[in-house]
């Protein structure tokens, strides 16, 4: 059976407009009152709704979390910072996993707006088909946008360096002999695959080494994209001998592939690819990767939610934070 407000009402004896300034720890309640509210809540087991308590407020004190794929531990270290800082300020996380899908992202932020967030930080689907602008305009609810940017919406980013990270990757490639390079990216309409792209592309342009179509694949960037794509690369009759992987889930499918050949990493093909993981330099032998301050872009997303709910007038920020480069034994 379901216990409603005006259960716990009638069992306090009070009316169910007081059960509501309980539950909102309003003033002017006696204490006697609030005991026995509270009492038959207890004895109810009552569950209040997050819905229908945020209505009777202009938000509430939850942050919206949107990612495009949970099991990438990008996006598993961004969220722990968020969380961290959302709770120190009192706020809770909704966390919600897009899986890439323009469908899917659409339906949870129907579902965060329902539910009258008090800001959202979202990983966008695309760049030119944003809701941001829905969000903003029509609901009137603050948003900070982290690792990929839109176009077209002026709202708080944060980002990394991608080009940068990437043509440094590939000049290490370069200065050590290799000129067939191959690349598997991130879909081009996503940012973040885009400006990796770009950073290669300019690597090879600025050293003089053509740029072959053959040895370019864009995908989803998914472990099985990468096992795919690699596995095509292998089956070149003039084979790439560097392979520039743009995230740990596509590299975790390029290693598969490789694995399953019999072939080395570094002897037989070099390998270097973006993010830094628990197991990058567990592995032998041990990947050269673009390292991202993940925890720290989480902490500074965090931030801008909180200062952009408490302030929506302020003038938008763009944080772009710089890569690293680890350079180990694979490339």
């Amino acid at each position: 059976m379901t216990i409603r407000i005006k259960d716990v009402a009638k069992l306090a004896g009070v009316s169910t407009a007081t059960v509501s300034r309980v539950l909102a720890n309003k003033e002017y309640i006696k204490e006697s009152t609030k005991k026995k509210v509270l009492h038959a809540i207890e004895e109810l087991g009552y569950q209040p709704s997050r819905i229908a308590r945020s209505l009777r407020v202009n938000s509430s004190q939850i942050i919206g979390l949107l990612v495009s794929d949970i099991q990438n531990p990008f996006f598993t270290t961004l969220a722990r910072a968020v969380e961290d800082i959302a709770f120190a300020n009192d706020y809770a996380v909704f966390l919600c996993n897009t899986d890439e899908d323009i469908n899917k992202e659409s339906i949870y932020i129907d579902l965060m707006i329902s539910e009258r967030v008090a800001g959202m930080i979202i990983t966008p689907t695309s760049e030119h088909n944003s809701p941001c602008k829905k969000i903003i305009v029509t609901h009137k609810i603050p948003i900070v946008v982290v690792d990929r940017q839109v176009f077209g919406c002026d709202v708080d980013t944060v980002v990394l360096n991608n080009q940068k990270g990437a043509y440094e990757l590939i000049t290490h490639f370069i200065q050590k002999g290799h000129k067939r390079i191959a690349a598997i990216v991130g879909h081009s309409e996503i940012t973040t695959g885009r400006e990796r792209y770009q950073g290669y592309e300019s690597a090879l342009k600025d050293n003089k080494i053509p740029i072959i179509p053959e040895l370019i694949k864009f995908g989803s960037p998914k472990e099985d994209v990468g096992y795919k794509f690699t596995n095509e690369l292998l089956d070149l009759e003039d084979r790439p001998t560097a392979l520039f992987l743009g995230n740990n889930l596509l590299t975790m499918g390029a290693l598969k592939a490789i694995n399953e050949r019999g072939l080395s990493v570094s002897k037989d093909i070099s390998i270097a690819a973006f993010d830094e993981t628990v197991w990058s330099k567990l592995i032998k032998p041990p990947l050269t990767v673009v390292t991202q301050p993940t925890y720290e872009m989480g902490i500074k997303s965090a931030e801008l939610i909180l200062s952009r709910i408490k302030d929506p007038s302020k003038p938008t920020e763009f944080v772009q934070f710089e890569p690293k480069i680890l350079i180990r034994s694979s490339g």
